[in-house]
């Protein structure tokens, strides 16, 4: 038997991961016709070394005629097929965007968030799906104020998309669109989710236009890959021609994660916004290399817990250090008789997670006067129906100061408020399991609990997930069954 073939073909197909689209746009030129080698690199931009390593691997099935190579016509059906290279021409439709975009939660200031334009998050999704080999792939958006997410699973249904973003308004808004996105909540200043963590083939990311947030984003980006050889990281990025200083600083930041910048695409991005750098960002593509997992852990390290990553607004690098969460929000679960955590710089999302993450008789929190969660009823009351099973709470608005609130939260005792209160002091834990044990307490057989867990929870994904890094909107249902 003759060796190689289309088995051969497809597996140094798939061994490309995302980078395979090339290689199969190398077969389907092969398919359409006689072409040469020298073809072939030059028209796909593929090396040389590749190509032939390709023709190696389908072997019999390539024929050679007056200097020419061709596949089999007599097989190339079955390459087709097997490849999809039908479908490699394919220009994927993406429309509709302008009113998602329209009708989302307003960017966040406090966040430095600038929209980008319904244009640019089509054009985002339509040059990754036809760049990249994305069908059955896993894109993770860190962060996702321009709904880039959205966009790409239009453009690409059979992809996996994930959002991993601190804006708990965003995350239930993607979520109510029913495209099947996983979203989890996380401030990466903290730490990536544990069930994001090398989930991912492809990450993009839209990050703040300093060095230290783009290092952060990238940084936990790159936590994110799974495949570390083929894997990409697709990032915005924009900087004022008469500030050349700030880019080159950024482009370090890139560099100091050891990732290769592979390619750039001028002003790829146009925003609502952000006209000092000319309402419009470069799309970077970056490659980690292999000292980049040496070196990644001691960078991000560097940046854990600082608050300031941001250009403007309250978590900016103008603004006052935030002290307190990031042991908390970014280790094990803490005991203690008493804790004191200042809160201080809490864009609006840590008060919560932090309450989630300690099992504490008596925690005392200071936080902004304006805290979502604080300035008026509806928030005092979502905040409660969250984490009333776990904790009484005081809440002391402009105590000790008119900027400053106080929140003071007393543990209730252990089995009081069964699952919910089971739950929420096990944020730790995987859902699906600490779930299932909160219903074997009130009597019903393991693996009855088990399944009873997976159907109150509805999304697979978030079965081996943190109740931790689980949106809000999908906690509080859970609390009140």
């Amino acid at each position: 038997m003759e060796p190689g073939g289309i088995d051969a073909v497809a597996a140094a197909v798939s061994a490309s991961g995302i980078a395979g689209r090339r290689l199969r746009e190398v077969i389907a030129a092969l398919a359409a016709g006689p072409t040469t080698l020298d073809d072939l690199v030059r028209d796909h931009a593929v090396p040389r070394r590749s190509v032939e390593a390709l023709l190696r691997a389908a072997g019999p099935d390539v024929r050679e005629e007056r200097g020419k190579i061709f596949l089999n016509p007599l097989i190339s059906p079955v390459y087709s097929d097997r490849l999809a290279l039908h479908r490699l021409p394919d220009e994927p439709r993406v429309d509709g965007m302008a009113a998602l975009i329209a009708a989302a939660p307003a960017p966040d200031q406090a966040l430095d968030h600038v929209a980008a334009t319904a244009e640019t998050a089509e054009r985002r999704a339509r040059w990754l799906a036809t760049t990249y080999d994305l069908a059955g792939a896993r894109v993770v958006c860190i962060g996702d104020h321009d709904l880039t997410s959205l966009a790409l699973r239009r453009a690409c249904p059979d992809t996996e998309v994930t959002v991993v973003d601190v804006d708990e308004r965003l995350l239930a808004y993607i979520d109510g669109q029913g495209a099947g996105i996983a979203c989890y909540q996380a401030d990466l200043r903290f730490g990536l989710p544990p069930a994001v963590a090398g989930s991912a083939d492809l990450i993009f990311t839209d990050p703040p236009y300093t060095p230290e947030g783009v290092q952060l984003f990238l940084g936990r980006g790159a936590q994110a890959l799974r495949d570390r050889a083929n894997g990409r990281l697709v990032m915005a990025y924009g900087f004022s021609p008469l500030t050349p200083a700030l880019g080159l600083k950024v482009q370090r930041a890139v560099l100091d994660l050891d990732l290769v910048i592979e390619a750039m695409l001028p002003a790829f991005n146009r925003y609502h916004g952000a006209q000092a750098v000319g309402s419009a960002s470069d799309l970077y593509v970056c490659r980690p290399t292999q000292h980049t997992w040496q070196i990644l852990d001691r960078r991000l390290d560097r940046l854990a817990g600082s608050a300031n990553i941001y250009t403007h607004g309250e978590q900016s690098l103008e603004g006052a250090a935030a002290r307190g969460p990031a042991r908390i929000l970014g280790g094990g679960p803490l005991r203690a008789d008493e804790l004191t955590v200042d809160l201080s710089g809490d864009p609006g999302a840590w008060l919560a997670r932090v309450l989630l993450a300690v099992n504490v008789a008596k925690v005392t929190l200071l936080v902004p006067n304006q805290h979502p969660d604080l300035r008026d009823e509806a928030g005092q009351t979502a905040l409660r129906e969250l984490i009333g099973a776990k904790y009484d709470l005081r809440l002391r608005r402009s105590t000790p100061g008119p900027k400053q609130a106080t929140v003071e939260a007393t543990l209730r005792p252990a089995g009081e408020d069964g699952v919910a209160g089971w739950l929420l002091t096990h944020a730790h834990g995987k859902l699906g399991n600490v779930l299932r044990e909160a219903l074997v307490r009130t009597g019903l057989p393991r693996a009855a609990a088990a399944a009873r867990a997976a159907e109150l929870v509805g999304r697979p994904e978030y079965l081996d997930a943190r109740l931790l890094d689980v949106p809000r909107h999908v906690i509080v249902p859970l609390l009140h069954r």
